[in-house]
């Protein structure tokens, strides 16, 4: 198996995991499925999620800003790698939710820039990662456009990632 196409498996395999929740009613009878109208009025859409340029991030990083980076790979991703964003936390997206009641997320005050990233062709996971930290009360999300290839693309600064 190639391993560079692994990132794009992994990240289909939950995209369509996801479309095929979301299109599980496909072929109902008009009978069974609720009509939009009749949704339930305390379903909300996720927010939405703005994103950060390569570019912006990295004069961030130059000035000193305080900006959180969290690194949303996917584990296969984030093994065949040797580095991250400089400073970058990474987290297994399945685990967020559960991992904002400890440390460092526990402590972030809520207003703190926060970029979440991800391997995925179109960011998927780093966008839901980003939903999770807005629903959970952070008020200043952004996802980075273009991810990691973007970032290396860039030449965006990297670090060792640490070794266990």
């Amino acid at each position: 198996m190639n391993f560079r196409k692994l990132p794009v498996i992994v990240c289909a395999f939950f995209l369509s995991f996801g479309i095929g929740a979301a299109t599980a009613g496909v072929g109902a009878t008009s009978a069974q499925a609720p009509a939009p109208a009749q949704a339930k009025p305390d379903q909300t859409k996720p927010p939405e999620v703005e994103q950060i340029t390569v570019e912006e991030l990295k004069a961030k990083l130059a000035k000193n800003e305080a900006v959180t980076i969290v690194d949303m790979r996917a584990i296969e991703s984030f093994v065949q790698s040797n580095d991250k964003i400089k400073g970058a936390i990474h987290i297994k997206a399945r685990r967020l939710h559960y991992r904002l009641s400890f440390s460092p997320f526990k402590e972030l005050p809520r207003d703190r820039e926060l970029v979440t990233y991800c391997a995925c062709p179109s960011d998927e996971i780093a966008v839901r990662g980003a939903q999770v930290f807005m629903e959970a009360g952070f008020k200043r999300v952004r996802v980075l456009k273009g991810g990691w290839h973007a970032w290396l693309k860039a030449g965006g600064p990297v670090e060792s990632k640490p070794k266990v």
